[in-house]
């Protein structure tokens, strides 16, 4: 009699569906617990459920890496905190030559631009020369920028996070995903952030009257695939790929960070991957 009890416990079992787990080092939303769970390449990932902070997927959220461009985005709250005029023009000089990587610019020394446009270049096509003259131009100049960075920082509980330059092409500027998860949600409550990180392109008249075109950084806002609210990328060789987002996926928003991802197209496929994990099982992680 027993034997017949446990063999038959052991068909029921082997007839159940196989429930998926979550590879070593990454953790689900528990709605999602039951899902084939996307192996990204990025290093460290949070996505976090935009409206209740809960996050739905994770891989080394603690850890602190190079953030790179993403550092964007702290120059911009802080020029926007500032109260600065945003009209005031402010001409590029050899201050703002790379001297950290020697990359290049397309804003040539002796171009001048008010500080709105500076601003939108920075944000939308990761304008190195940009970020660095709006922090010259600050009030007591780079060097108090940098510390009012850091002070936002700290106001907000980023503490895992250091500012050393305000462009993110010094490799020290270093965060966590969780640390940058909350940048962006405090980011996303500046309407001008959000208005000039999705800008699809813009023209300029740079010196010698040449008109530039510039273009969004992240393929995903030129796509227009997406309903992206926010957004920064990110990229030095130390850092690799890096994306934060803001996004709206079927009806949730959500905060995005991928850090450390190892090809070109490494992060827009992982955001994408996200997507079609969330969107195949909108029973599931819609309700979480």
């Amino acid at each position: 009699m027993l034997k017949r009890i446990a063999s038959g416990l052991v068909a029921i079992v082997l007839a159940m569906p196989a429930v998926a787990a979550a590879p070593a080092g990454i953790e689900v939303a528990t709605s999602m617990a039951g899902e084939a769970v996307p192996h990204l390449n990025s290093s460290s990932v949070l996505v976090l459920n935009g409206l209740t902070g809960e996050p739905v997927y994770q891989k080394n959220p603690t850890k602190r890496v190079p953030i790179a461009s993403i550092t964007k985005l702290m120059t911009a709250m802080v020029i926007l905190d500032s109260g600065v005029s945003l009209e005031e023009p402010v001409t590029i000089t050899d201050a703002e030559i790379d001297r950290l990587k020697n990359t290049s610019s397309r804003l040539a020394i002796g171009t001048t631009l008010s500080r709105r446009e500076l601003l939108l270049l920075a944000l939308m096509s990761s304008e190195n020369r940009a970020a660095a003259a709006l922090a010259r131009s600050y009030p007591g100049g780079t060097q108090a920028f940098v510390a009012r960075m850091n002070r936002k920082a700290r106001s907000l509980g980023m503490s895992d996070t250091i500012y050393y330059d305000p462009t993110g092409l010094d490799v020290r500027n270093t965060s966590t995903a969780n640390d940058l998860a909350r940048m962006v949600r405090a980011a996303y409550g500046y309407p001008l952030i959000r208005a000039f990180s999705t800008t699809h392109e813009h023209s300029i008249t740079a010196a010698n009257n040449r008109v530039l075109q510039y273009k969004n950084s992240n393929a995903l806002v030129r796509s227009g695939e997406w309903e992206i609210n926010l957004q920064k990328t990110g990229y030095i060789q130390e850092a690799g790929r890096c994306l934060v987002m803001h996004a709206t996926v079927g009806t949730q928003p959500l905060i995005i960070v991928l850090l450390a991802a190892s090809g070109p197209s490494a992060r827009v496929n992982d955001a994408k991957a996200i997507r079609t994990w969330l969107e195949g099982h909108p029973s599931s992680w819609l309700a979480g």
